[in-house]
């Protein structure tokens, strides 16, 4: 598999956040920076906050021509007219939601640091495969998915494949020759200046 030059950045929203703010800071970011995709990964249970959320950023990306996946909430993707999900839980659910979806829904899975739950999301249907994270991290497991993972992964596999979680730049750095995307979020939305931010990190690339 040939990984372009340079990765293309897939945000993730906070888990939570004031909704009319981060949707004037969503839109300066996809206004200053060529984004791929965006994805709600709220935290809270609460439907109703989460569709209505949906609704406002889809609004922002879809009117900037970048794709807008929801984590989790698989059900709400054709009602919110979203284009996809993440699933935080690898191959799992992989097959019962593209079934569910179809062939033109995006479906990313999150493998952690598991190269076999990587390969097993893309059999079962997975449009991209996701690892992390990128460094030590008091979340998850502790497992880390390092460089070699994402060597090994672009010089084996189709599929594309995001890396997630933690970034600093030197791991920005470090990991853009063998990714497809890099998925940022935490790195950048707690900053004064998002855009900015960005700015900053991919330099680094």
């Amino acid at each position: 598999m040939q990984t372009p030059e340079q990765p293309q950045i897939y945000l993730i929203s906070p888990p939570s956040f004031d909704l009319p703010t981060f949707g004037d800071t969503l839109a300066r970011v996809l206004d200053r920076h060529q984004i791929a995709c965006v994805r709600l990964a709220m935290a809270s249970p609460d439907e109703t906050q989460i569709a209505r959320a949906a609704d406002h950023l889809r609004e922002i990306c879809h009117a900037r021509d970048v794709a807008l996946v929801i984590a989790a909430h698989f059900r709400m993707v054709e009602r919110l007219g979203l284009d996809g999900c993440h699933l935080p839980d690898g191959a799992r659910q992989v097959r019962d939601v593209r079934k569910a979806l179809g062939p033109d829904a995006i479906i990313g899975a999150f493998c952690g640091a598991s190269r076999h739950a990587g390969m097993t999301a893309g059999e079962a249907g997975a449009d991209y495969i996701a690892f992390g994270p990128v460094r030590d991290s008091a979340l998850g497991d502790g497992a880390v998915a390092g460089v070699e993972m994402f060597q090994w992964w672009s010089e084996m596999i189709e599929l594309p494949v995001v890396a997630e979680g933690g970034f600093d730049v030197e791991t920005l750095h470090d990991l853009a020759p063998y990714t497809d995307f890099l998925a940022l979020g935490a790195e950048i939305w707690g900053t004064d200046s998002p855009a900015d931010a960005l700015d900053t990190l991919l330099a680094a690339i």
